[in-house]
């Protein structure tokens, strides 16, 4: 996984910030104020190896994060990482996932441009023969009230 540069922003102006993800891998990305709505109808689906190592990402999660399919086949599911994010947020979807147990909540997401888009994600352990093997994401529209609570949330948390 690559630093973000300049280039990927298309014109935009981003803020730069260093991001330290939990396995202390650090990259350099740019965020910008500029939202892109989920579309209407659409589920975003994706599946990882126990490390969070994406494994397959349907068509709209390549379009709504802006990589292409081979940039985020192999890439750990934080490449997504937004910095207005809590840590705290990610510690407890882990928790809960390698506990066998589903989760869900409300993610803002960074895309390769540096703009985001919130989604309402669902992820859930694939178990086989008693052990997991790997996680399936699904993310749907949220709701805007939500997004509106969890952007006030998250800022306490960081």
């Amino acid at each position: 996984m690559r630093d973000m540069t300049l280039d990927d922003l298309h014109g935009d102006v981003g803020v730069e910030h260093t991001l330290t993800y939990a396995d202390g891998f650090r990259r350099r990305i740019y965020a910008v104020e500029r939202e892109v709505p989920f579309p209407e109808g659409r589920l975003i689906v994706s599946r990882t190896d126990p490390a969070g190592i994406i494994t397959h990402a349907n068509e709209s999660f390549v379009a709504m994060s802006g990589f292409s399919l081979d940039e985020l086949i192999g890439e750990q599911h934080y490449i997504l990482r937004h910095p207005a994010m809590p840590a705290v947020a990610f510690k407890g979807l882990w928790d809960t996932i390698n506990q066998g147990q589903k989760w869900h909540g409300y993610v803002k997401n960074l895309r390769k441009d540096g703009a985001y888009y919130w989604v309402h994600a669902s992820v859930v352990p694939n178990i086989r023969n008693g052990r997991i093997v790997g996680f399936t994401s699904v993310r749907r529209k949220p709701s805007r009230s939500k997004v509106a609570e969890c952007t006030e949330l998250y800022k306490t948390l960081m």
